[in-house]
């Protein structure tokens, strides 16, 4: 069984996960690998993300996070018709964690219609 895990600083709780730390790394990793069974995915990848000065509300994110991951497997589940792992989602950072479930959860909605 392949787990994936993405996050830049943490490690995971439990043994058998394969861990990357970036967005390109996470995308490499699916492209060599192929789909693992389950994804945990953190949001904030870059250490600007922590930076409370970049905490407004027009806040652009310059390095990609784990939304944008989440956005490419959708994409690659897609047109390689495969279905999506299963999946969840550690971020501490409640507004990008809800933002990966929803796109996440939506995929998985339209491939049962």
């Amino acid at each position: 069984m392949k787990k994936l895990y993405l996050d830049d600083i943490r490690i995971p709780k439990t043994e058998g996960w394969d861990i990357v730390r970036t967005y390109e790394e996470f995308v490499e990793w699916i492209k060599k690998n192929g789909l693992p069974n389950e994804v945990s995915f953190d949001h904030d990848l870059a250490e600007i993300h922590y930076d409370p000065s970049t905490w407004t509300e027009n806040f652009k994110y310059h390095e990609k996070t784990g939304y944008d991951a989440a956005k490419w497997m959708c994409d690659y589940c897609w047109t390689n018709g495969l279905p999506l792992p299963e999946f969840n989602c550690h971020s501490a950072n409640p507004v990008g964690r809800e933002n990966i479930l929803a796109i996440l959860n939506s995929f998985k909605e339209r491939l049962n219609d």
